[in-house]
């Protein structure tokens, strides 16, 4: 690798990578993404697009896209990631970053005048000291599974229902699959193992148990159509759980980075911020960022050094992407909180106070969803 200073280099090549590296090279940076894994990771995991995220990308012709074809297209904007390249330590010094990499044929060091960290959570011990790192996690537990045919599921329609026993989420695929998500209980004790058969199992049993909520159905964690909203309904629950074949299990956290900027540095996506995904605004966070990153930052590259290292741009970028964080996160923790199983007569309370106040509240709860509190989105939309 050569030790000239590159304009910028992305590391990590998630979504939020891809993302600000694609956009870098449409406004003319010289830009490298590195990749530490040999090949994208197979499956999908966030799934939702929120229209600030499809405002802020409509300049670069993506939102047109992810609209017609409803699947992740980032990567054909932007550059081709160097894979197998894992760096090793990021070392800022007074006229660019310095990056110690490791590859199948050795280590080296790459220059760049600007480093993104995108790599997700395992990329913040690359951070130095300016950054501080706050940790929550979360007791709760789900189970996922992506489904190629989900019988009696309403074509491009999200579904979400609140039992006593939690919370479970139906969410259309690209190709008609749906993905399912149930909460699956407080946080399980250290070496506790869990098959897949079981987990798979405690799956197909919230489905059967939550589907009985929602229009015309009854509350309920009885069987059969005594405990819901007719034979009909029943039998969509049953071969809707009977689809399930395996399910995988996991925790949520809440991890904040402050700041998001220091110097030549910068950090985006799942590496600056980690928030509960349900509500589904993880992934939409980072391509805010990136996507309102890129022009800011393509901007003081041009101007010179020390419009980069001194850009009150770049500094409010910085609080307003912490601020929009920090806004999902308490959205997201709601979310969560209310998805949670509690006691039957626990559970009625809070329908009846959600059913009381749905009213009122609906266009506010819609704007909260849709990320409409984020700090970037009049800029987006503009």
């Amino acid at each position: 690798m050569s030790a000239r200073p590159l304009d910028a280099v992305v590391i990590g090549a998630g979504p939020a990578g891809l993302c600000v590296a694609g956009e870098l090279r449409r406004l003319g940076v010289d830009a490298v993404l590195l990749e530490r894994r040999p090949r994208p990771g197979a499956g999908t995991r966030a799934i939702g697009i929120h229209p600030p995220t499809l405002a802020a990308l409509e300049a670069s012709g993506a939102s047109e896209a992810l609209l017609a074809e409803a699947a992740r297209i980032l990567a054909a904007a932007a550059p081709e990631p160097l894979r197998g390249v894992e760096v090793a330590g990021v070392e800022e010094r007074a006229d660019r970053v310095v990056l110690r990499t490791r590859a199948a044929e050795g280590t080296g060091e790459l220059h760049a005048r600007a480093v993104i960290v995108a790599g997700g959570a395992g990329s913040r011990g690359l951070l130095g000291e300016a950054f501080r790192v706050g940790v929550r996690a979360y007791p709760d537990r789900y189970l996922m599974t992506d489904l190629a045919h989900a019988p009696g599921e309403p074509p491009g329609t999200a579904v979400i229902a609140l039992d006593a026993g939690g919370v479970l989420e139906s969410f259309p695929l690209p190709g008609g699959g749906r993905r399912l998500v149930a909460w699956d209980g407080r946080r399980a004790e250290p070496g506790t193992e869990d098959e897949p058969g079981a987990r798979a199992a405690r799956l197909r049993a919230a489905v059967l148990a939550r589907r009985r909520v929602g229009p015309g159905r009854e509350e309920g964690r009885g069987s059969g159509a005594r405990a819901g909203g007719g034979r009909a309904e029943w039998a969509e629950a049953e071969a809707l759980a009977a689809a399930v074949c395996s399910a995988t299990g996991f925790g949520v956290r809440r991890a904040l980075v402050s700041p998001m900027r220091s110097g030549r540095v910068f950090v985006i996506g799942d590496a600056a911020h980690e928030v509960s995904p349900i509500g589904g605004q993880g992934m939409n966070l980072g391509l805010l960022d990136a996507a309102t990153l890129a022009p800011l930052l393509s901007t003081a590259l041009r101007a010179g050094d020390t419009r980069l290292t001194e850009s009150p741009e770049l500094d409010r970028w910085a609080r307003e992407r912490l601020a929009s964080a920090r806004t999902a996160a308490r959205l997201a923790g709601l979310n969560t909180a209310i998805g949670r199983g509690r006691s039957r007569h626990a559970h009625r309370a809070l329908s009846g106070a959600v059913r009381g106040a749905a009213g009122a509240l609906a266009p506010l709860a819609a704007r909260a969803y849709a990320m409409g509190f984020d700090r970037s989105v009049p800029r987006a939309r503009g």
